[in-house]
């Protein structure tokens, strides 16, 4: 472990085992979101790309505990946390939240109201730095069956989880982030997607009845 996070054949593992404890394409779509954070941390100067790598494999690890919603966020935190992974319990929360306001959550809220009001000071109080962005941004950006345009991962949200006051917003920020990350890599995030057109307009649908 270094620096909060730990080293790549240890994330790995641990994502594993998670996917044990509850099998599901979310193993699949962290995956991918590792795939994509490496892959766009290699065109930034700025970014240590083996930790872009592990952050994002791991940002959906609390689902490691079995089917939930919102709870996953709180979960993965406490996990990180006992592992002595801060930056990784940092963007198992952070990640769903590129609005910095709980509100602006479209998960079901299956947690007490003291994890509830936990994860609001952990939303209120966080710095969001460029490793907070660039999850959120691969998290959108990701399919289980791959890669994908944001509008289509937008819908695919959408369709699972319903829409509330702060979705268009949350999609405006979304794509602001995209475009955070194409004046750094000086081209397209889609150039460094493998397959993303193909998956994009594939005619396999039943990724919308699939959990995450």
């Amino acid at each position: 472990m270094c620096k909060g996070y730990p080293d790549k054949s240890t994330a790995i593992k641990a994502l594993e085992d998670a996917e044990k404890l509850n099998p599901g394409v979310w193993k699949q779509h962290s995956e991918f979101v590792a795939l994509a954070c490496k892959n766009i941390a290699e065109h930034c100067t700025s970014l240590d790309v083996d930790k872009a790598y592990i952050l994002g494999l791991l940002h959906d690890i609390g689902r490691r505990i079995g089917v939930v919603s919102e709870r996953h966020l709180i979960a993965g935190y406490q996990y990180c946390m006992e592992q002595g992974w801060n930056e990784v319990a940092k963007v198992c929360i952070t990640h769903s939240f590129m609005l910095q306001d709980i509100k602006s959550s479209i998960g079901k809220w299956d947690v007490t109201r003291e994890e509830y009001e936990s994860i609001e000071s952990i939303i209120n109080s966080s710095v969001y730095d460029d490793y907070d962005l660039l999850v959120q941004l691969c998290d959108a950006l990701s399919l289980p069956t791959g890669f994908c345009l944001l509008e289509k991962r937008f819908v695919d949200v959408a369709c699972r989880y319903g829409v509330n006051d702060f979705t268009v917003a949350r999609w405006k920020k979304t794509t602001k982030i995209k475009e955070y990350f194409e004046k750094k890599m000086q081209h397209s995030i889609y150039d460094v997607l493998p397959n993303v057109i193909q998956n994009t307009f594939s005619n396999d649908n039943s990724i919308y009845t699939k959990q995450k």
